[in-house]
């Protein structure tokens, strides 16, 4: 199979809403999955041991107690990020805000969302994935540069829940 008939049908299956296409010959077989959930992976690390030299330990000096600082958070986003919902990239590939450069971004900061509602695109291998809003609510941050890679599972935008 040529890449040019291989683009073709990867253009046929992003067009036709197919989720998965298997295809067996006696020179070939090709499998495509589409994602159309989002997926979660859990990733567990190990802390490692790093040998580094270590630095003579110095008696600590007697300094006058710091008194302490009231909390006051600089913006109202970090009052609130512990009830912030995070929109994360359900795929690797380069983010886009808007369909086109032209074009108006889908959303900008501020901006009310509704479940379901596209917020950008992700475009995979040729493919422009619409990537939409999993809650509604108000757009806080925006946490990709437009036109920029993005990986599996990296946050994109800020939501406060309604």
């Amino acid at each position: 199979m040529k890449a040019k008939e291989i683009q073709e049908l990867l253009d046929f299956i992003a067009s036709s809403g197919l989720a998965e296409v298997n295809i067996e010959t006696e020179q070939f077989k090709i499998a495509v999955k589409k994602y159309s959930e989002p997926q979660t992976l859990t990733v567990t690390q190990v802390p490692q041991a790093i040998a580094q030299p270590v630095a003579p330990v110095q008696a600590p000096v007697a300094q006058p107690a710091a008194q302490p600082k009231a909390e006051t958070p600089s913006t109202p986003t970090e009052a609130s990020n512990k009830n912030l919902i995070t929109i994360k990239s359900p795929m690797i590939g380069t983010f886009y805000r808007s369909a086109n450069p032209d074009s108006p971004s889908f959303v900008n900061i501020g901006d009310e969302v509704k479940q379901g509602q596209t917020v950008c695109i992700i475009e995979a291998m040729k493919l422009f994935n619409e990537i939409e809003s999993e809650v509604s609510g108000k757009i806080v941050k925006v946490l990709v540069e437009n036109a920029t890679p993005v990986e599996y599972d990296q946050p994109l935008f800020l939501v406060e829940p309604k």
